[in-house]
């Protein structure tokens, strides 16, 4: 076969392979999955290319999204049927709901593959969903009001969740199944990250334009990072040097350096920045810009925005696989 048929041939199954559903297992560069709330669908980005290579149906209001750990499903919130879509991202079927608490917003999945896990606004709660049967096991009160985000640590032992209505971010003993201290931090915390060394996570408190880092051994506040106006987003780098955090009212990404917990470049984004995702390489950053209908794609080496890609209505959030 010669080289150009050889390419038409690569294009040519690559295209059908969108058509028919099968994003997956085309494309070798990760894919970055964006929830658009307002239009109720997942925008599918191909991180090679950085462009939309597919658009699904997502429920009413897609925020929080987590990929299973068979890299088929897609864990979705969908706060008006205080429900998750579980969405097949192979089989390209219809999405079904699995109920949860009122108002569920940020999902995660546990390193170990064991639980996908929702934070329930009004119910103050996290509920835990077997990741391989996608039943619910339990749930966990939390004593913070308005719960937004809950993420894992690196060894999945503790769920951070940020009280959205509080200045609290609660920690839950994942083998214990309760909530075992709060930790102090501004109001309006949001967005939260580990390390992947896991000895540190990273909080975004919007209302005090500050970002909390916490050492996560004994779950104290070991430093405070003024960032730009409404910090939100958190996204740590894979080799642990850096911590992203978007600014909403500012439309920028602050940097910081993990080694002095100092700022050290801003960049310039969409409108309303929300939550984040990097590559597993480390080498791009996508930011959902919530008020330009865009996403962000950051060099994260260059430290500049190299590109914005558009998407659904209101942008949420970003996963990647």
């Amino acid at each position: 076969m010669s080289a150009s048929n050889y390419l038409q041939c690569k294009l040519a199954l690559s295209i059908a392979g969108v058509l028919l559903g099968s994003a997956q297992g085309v494309f070798a560069s990760p894919l970055a999955y964006v929830a658009n709330e307002k239009t109720g669908t997942i925008s599918i980005i191909d991180t090679n290319s950085d462009v939309v290579v597919k658009e699904v149906k997502a429920g009413k209001k897609p925020r929080g999204m987590a990929v299973g750990p068979d890299g088929k499903t897609l864990f979705v919130s969908d706060q008006p049927d205080n429900a998750l879509a579980l969405i097949d991202m192979v089989g390209n079927e219809a999405p079904t709901l699995l109920e949860l608490g009122e108002s569920p917003e940020g999902v995660s999945a546990s390193p170990d593959g064991k639980y996908i896990i929702a934070a329930s606004e009004i119910s103050n709660a996290v509920t835990f969903i077997d990741a391989a049967t996608k039943k619910k096991l339990f749930n966990v009160k939390t004593t913070g009001e308005n719960p937004e985000h809950a993420v894992f640590s690196v060894d999945s032992k503790w769920v951070y969740v940020s009280a959205e209505e509080s200045d609290t971010v609660d920690v839950i003993d994942v083998e214990k199944r309760k909530q075992v201290t709060s930790i102090k931090v501004g109001k309006r915390p949001r967005g939260i990250g580990f390390l992947a060394n896991g000895k540190t996570a990273y909080v975004a408190s919007e209302l005090t334009n500050t970002v909390f880092a916490i050492d996560v051994a004994s779950h104290k506040v070991i430093a405070k990072i003024s960032a730009g106006v409404f910090a939100n987003g958190i996204a740590t780098h894979p080799n642990s040097s850096k911590v992203y955090v978007s600014n909403g009212k500012d439309g920028t990404v602050s940097v910081i350096d993990t080694q002095t917990n100092t700022i050290t470049n801003t960049i310039a984004v969409g409108k309303r920045p929300w939550n984040m995702a990097i590559t597993p390489d480390g080498k791009k950053l996508y930011v959902a810009n919530g008020r330009s209908n865009s996403v962000s794609v950051i060099d994260t080496e260059k430290e500049q925005n190299i590109k914005d890609i558009a998407v659904g209505e209101m942008p949420w959030g970003v996963v990647i696989r």
